[in-house]
């Protein structure tokens, strides 16, 4: 949807200062391929199957999203053992663990695979360097399912290092033999340090084939870099367990915004936020459905921002075919 044209005379909307109040809006934003594959994974397994699919974990981080889903007859549990012998259970975009597939097979599940192709392919990088010897050195956080799921594929061969500050901590038995991985919705520029002081200690430290951190990730803390020193507010949509919105907020502050908040939603927008401001800029992570962005903009052209201006340094264009369960 072009929201430019959209939102450039919203009726109702506050025309004071409108010649210097705008809201960027930034694109890339919202749904990335491993999501949309994800979500559309559910809602078609219980088009096949009717209500009572089940889910382990959220199938993305957004409450609306699993909501949404609940609402549709998706029954969302933490672990496997809770889903009754014989169902069908979806297992999230974050992938999980060797140990989680196998308790799925002992209870006769139909499992439905939705983890994204990118965390797989962290996956299997991570099997092949356990494989061939190499010590691995996972960049994470801790209790995150992504990095569960890939701490179960090789846990003898990984050591999770979660900060900068890690890096000058962690030790390895060979440092001619280590290598390392990353979790996908990770700073871009916090990862690029935490390697660089790995690096430092460890110089044959061997890096992945290709990047561990996702298209969608990296797409969107760019543009918000780019956009965030023109910017008074900047606002990320989306939930509070969402590692790569959470990130979008850190790149805005970093980057020079005046001030960067995490938002659910339309309702926990601040009045004080926006003020003061001239220029608000509206993002969302990767997890997020775009109507509550269009909600967002709406609300800030109602509040004195009915001027739209789309930021949009790169198109994206990826797509991930449904698991063939569901396709």
């Amino acid at each position: 949807m072009d929201f430019t044209a959209a939102y450039i005379s919203v009726p109702g909307a506050s025309n004071s200062d409108s010649h210097t109040r705008k809201v960027i809006l930034v694109s890339p934003r919202g749904y990335c391929a491993g999501v949309d594959r994800a979500v559309a994974t559910v809602e078609r397994a219980l088009e096949i199957h009717g209500p009572g699919v089940y889910v382990r974990k959220e199938i993305v981080h957004n409450k609306h999203v699993v909501s949404a889903l609940k609402d549709k007859g998706a029954i969302f549990v933490d672990e496997v053992d809770e889903v009754p012998v014989g169902a069908v259970v979806v297992f999230s975009a974050h992938g999980v663990s060797p140990a989680v597939r196998a308790a799925a097979k002992e209870r006769e599940l139909v499992a439905i695979d939705a983890t994204c192709p990118l965390v797989t392919k962290v996956h299997k990088e991570a099997k092949r360097l356990a494989a061939s010897g190499m010590e691995i050195l996972l960049i994470g956080h801790a209790g995150h399912e992504e990095v569960e799921g890939t701490y179960g594929e090789a846990p003898e061969s990984i050591t999770l290092v979660e900060h900068p500050a890690d890096a000058l901590r962690v030790d390895v038995r060979d440092p001619a033999r280590v290598a390392w991985l990353s979790q996908t919705t990770l700073s871009v520029d916090e990862t690029r340090e935490t390697v660089a002081r790995l690096r430092a200690r460890f110089p044959e430290l061997m890096d992945p084939p290709s990047d561990d951190i996702c298209y969608a990730t990296q797409n969107r803390q760019s543009a918000v870099r780019e956009i965030a020193p023109q910017c008074d507010c900047v606002l990320v949509v989306g939930s509070a367990n969402s590692s790569n919105s959470r990130r979008l907020v850190e790149v805005a502050l970093d980057a020079g915004a005046g001030q960067a908040h995490l938002i659910d939603d339309v309702a926990q927008i601040d009045p004080a936020w926006i003020e003061d401001a001239t220029t608000v800029a509206v993002t969302s992570g990767a997890s997020v459905p775009d109507h509550l962005v269009r909600e967002v903009v709406a609300h800030l052209a109602a509040s004195g921002f009915p001027d739209v201006e789309e930021h949009r340094p790169i198109e994206e264009t990826l797509t991930f075919a449904l698991p063939p369960q569901v396709r």
